[in-house]
C-alpha cells in the first residue's frame, strides 16, 4: 500500500496500491465487500467524511474532476499539529478543514483515483498532468517493470511530459514503440513526448521515487520523436 502526503507506501499483490496519511489513520480503502479495482485508492471508510475541494475557491468539484482531499477539523482522528511548526500547520489547516495536498478523483461509481501530490503534478502548457494517470497506462505494457513520468523542462517555466521506463529482463520493445504506445491511449497532452529507457530509479528509504533526481544523465537510452 502506498499512503498519501506524509506516509508510507504499500504494493499489494493484485498492483493496486492504497492510500493512508500519518496525520490521520486509514480513512480511504478497499474491501472485500465492493469489487476492488486496481490502481483505485477505493473509497471513504464508514465514520469518516472527505471532501474533494478546489483548494483556492474552497468549494467541492464534480464527478471526474480533480480535487484536493480535504479532512473536516472536527474529526476525532485528525493529528493536533506539527511538532514545533506552527506556520506548516496553518498552512494544511484551514478554513475548517486539513488540507492533504493529494489530488485525487471521482470515477462514476464513487472510487477516488490517486492523481499526485500536489507538487508532483505536470502544469505543461496549460494543462495539469497526473503523472499516475500516465504511469498507470504504461504499467499495462507487457514489457515495463516500472516508470516514473515528469516534467522536463525546455524554457524557463516549459515543461514537457516525458517518462522514464524500466524495462523487464530481456525486453526487447524500443523507445519509440514506447512512445508510440503512449499515443495511443493517452489523450495527446498527456502522452509522454519523450520515452528514455533507464536501469534504476532514486529512491527514498521506504522507496519512494525521487521524481526531481530523475534527468537524462541516467537515461540508457531515448525515443528518436
Amino acid at each position: 500500500m502506498r499512503t498519501i502526503g506524509h506516509t508510507l507506501i504499500f504494493d499489494l499483490e493484485d498492483g493496486c496500491r492504497q492510500k493512508e496519511m500519518s496525520e490521520f489513520s486509514y480513512y480511504l480503502s478497499q474491501s472485500q465487500y465492493r469489487p476492488i479495482r486496481p490502481g483505485s485508492a477505493g473509497f471513504p471508510q464508514l465514520g469518516h467524511y472527505i471532501k474533494l475541494l478546489n483548494p483556492d475557491t474552497l468549494e467541492e468539484v464534480e464527478i471526474g474532476v480533480e480535487g484536493m482531499i480535504s479532512v473536516p477539523l472536527d474529526d476525532p482522528g485528525i493529528f493536533l499539529n506539527y511538532w514545533n511548526m506552527p506556520e506548516e500547520t496553518a498552512k494544511y489547516k484551514h478554513d475548517g478543514y486539513f488540507f492533504t495536498g493529494d489530488y485525487v478523483k471521482y470515477d462514476d461509481e464513487g472510487y477516488i483515483w490517486f492523481l499526485g501530490r500536489k507538487d508532483d503534478i505536470i502544469k505543461s502548457f496549460g494543462y495539469r498532468v497526473s503523472p499516475y494517470e500516465i504511469e498507470r497506462v504504461y504499467k499495462g505494457h507487457a514489457d515495463v517493470a516500472d516508470c516514473a513520468a515528469i516534467g522536463e523542462e525546455i524554457e524557463k517555466d516549459k515543461l514537457l511530459v516525458v517518462i522514464y521506463v524500466i524495462l523487464k529482463p530481456e525486453a526487447k520493445t524500443t523507445p519509440d514503440e514506447l512512445q508510440a504506445y503512449g499515443k495511443q491511449h493517452l489523450a495527446a497532452y498527456k502522452s509522454p513526448k519523450t520515452v528514455y529507457l533507464a536501469n534504476d530509479f532514486p529512491c527514498t528509504k521506504n522507496g519512494k521515487i525521487l521524481r526531481k533526481d530523475i534527468n537524462p544523465e541516467m537515461a540508457t537510452a531515448k525515443s528518436s520523436r
